[in-house]
């Protein structure tokens, strides 16, 4: 094996890992495959007997890559138009794979996604490299330009701000599932009652629908306003089948192989906290179920 293909394999071994990074920093896929892919060109032109461990190395390049990346699309995001979710990764009948698993390791749902993207991209950086991937802050702190002390400081006011907003969600998915199929239940006949009966007093909702879609709103406060809101999907409720999004129970609507929205749940206490709908197309490309 020459020297070539030994940095391919080892390349490869690591992309599993790489791509775990990517999409906990941008959240879609593409986006992610695009910064492993720019990850492996500057390794491919580097002198790769200077690195002493790849993986921690490989790490680095690919957060300094996303980090890059999220600027450029923040940027871009200042006239977006409603709530920004990440790209969902669903499944129906079939298992995931263990990379597919992988990316959804960790409890890292819609919800969480979303939240993160409400963080700056250094505090997002500092917070996804070191308390999910335990990344020193010393490598950190090359990538943002900042002393080891400020970006200690950038990861604990994420941190913060993730442990006061993120819902946990029930570990059953037996039990969201029931609190998700009464919500639909509930939906498809119109009962407003039955609809605040499984919503918390505190429900979110928010839709995704793209840069320029009519369908683009604010979020959603609260039980009753959550409820009126379901009334006006109510017609697609027939259309709605049971799914896991992210790792938690959701729903696809739309024909087998062309959804017009993925919805995931969040249930908490037995109560659904956070409902996120994504109805851009853009996001919705590969699931073909």
């Amino acid at each position: 094996m020459n020297d070539r293909d030994w940095l391919t394999q080892r390349f490869e071994q690591e992309r599993p890992q790489l791509r775990r990074v990517a999409y906990r920093m941008l959240g879609t896929l593409d986006e992610a495959d695009d910064a492993v892919q720019e990850t492996w060109l500057r390794l491919s032109r580097s002198d790769e007997s200077a690195v002493e461990n790849l993986g921690a190395w490989l790490t680095t390049v690919v957060g300094r890559v996303a980090l890059d990346m999220l600027r450029a699309r923040r940027a871009r995001q200042e006239d977006y138009v409603g709530s920004w979710l990440p790209e969902p990764i669903v499944f129906v009948d079939e298992h995931p794979t263990p990379e597919e698993e992988a990316l959804i390791s960790d409890g890292v749902g819609l919800a969480l996604l979303a939240l993160l993207d409400t963080l700056t991209p250094a505090e997002r950086l500092a917070f996804v490299l070191h308390d999910m991937f335990a990344v020193p802050f010393d490598e950190i702190a090359a990538i943002v330009g900042r002393s080891p002390a400020a970006t200690r400081q950038l990861a604990s006011r994420a941190r913060r701000r993730v442990q006061g907003a993120n819902a946990t969600p029930d570990v059953d998915l037996d039990e969201q599932r029931r609190v998700v199929d009464a919500f639909l239940a509930a939906a498809r006949e119109g009962d407003f009652d039955a609809l605040i009966a499984v919503l918390d007093p505190e429900v979110v909702l928010r839709v995704d629908a793209g840069s320029d879609s009519p369908l683009a709103q604010a979020p959603v406060h609260g039980a009753e306003a959550v409820a009126r809101e379901a009334g006006r999907w109510a017609r697609m409720a027939p259309l709605a089948r049971p799914a896991i999004v992210n790792g938690v129970a959701g729903a696809i609507v739309g024909r087998p192989g062309r959804p017009f929205a993925v919805v995931a749940f969040t249930v908490v206490d037995d109560r659904i906290v956070e409902l996120d709908f994504v109805v851009d197309q853009a996001k919705l490309a590969r699931i073909d179920a």
